[in-house]
């Protein structure tokens, strides 16, 4: 997080593909989830201009708190389609939610809606801090929607390549 906010990492801007990138992540996050039972779905694709391993890091932090706080035989759905210029990638789960009052600050680093459910599942506080910041450093923007109970999204936008969507 230090590199990418003083400038030290700078986004290579190449050719991915999201739907197959994004299968390839979940399948490598999935083996540390055997226990947890969790649908996976992924509707759309899209070629966009990133950097894929910074793309693979904003992924696999969104797919890591989807599970994280999705109870099992809960649900990921990652839905990618094409908006004017950009691909509009949401990550969404059926977990916990996130209470309204808490979803202007989620971005900012160490921040963790309920420290106690945090010290009991795991993380930084750091994950959504380096999502944004990789989003930012990519062209694009991110921004979050949750109702508790209801699970939560978390949506970005990336440059769309010359083939697109």
């Amino acid at each position: 997080l230090s590199r990418l906010e003083s400038g030290g990492w700078v986004a290579k801007e190449e050719e991915v593909d999201l739907g197959p990138l994004a299968e390839d992540v979940w399948l490598d996050l999935s083996e540390g989830l055997k226990d947890q039972q969790l649908g996976f779905h992924i509707g759309g694709d899209g070629l966009v201009l990133a950097d894929e391993q910074g793309l693979t890091q904003i992924l696999r932090n969104l797919f890591e708190n989807a599970a994280r706080f999705t109870p099992n035989e809960g649900e990921v759905r990652v839905e990618i389609r094409a908006g004017e210029s950009q691909a509009i990638v949401s990550v969404s789960d059926t977990g916990t939610g996130i209470p309204a009052s808490a979803l202007p600050r989620i971005f900012e680093r160490f921040y963790r809606v309920d420290p106690a459910r945090s010290r009991d599942k795991g993380g930084t506080g750091l994950g959504l801090a380096i999502v944004r910041h990789l989003v930012h450093a990519m062209g694009g923007e991110v921004w979050a929607e949750s109702e508790l109970g209801q699970g939560t999204a978390i949506s970005f936008t990336l440059p769309l390549a010359d083939g697109g969507v």
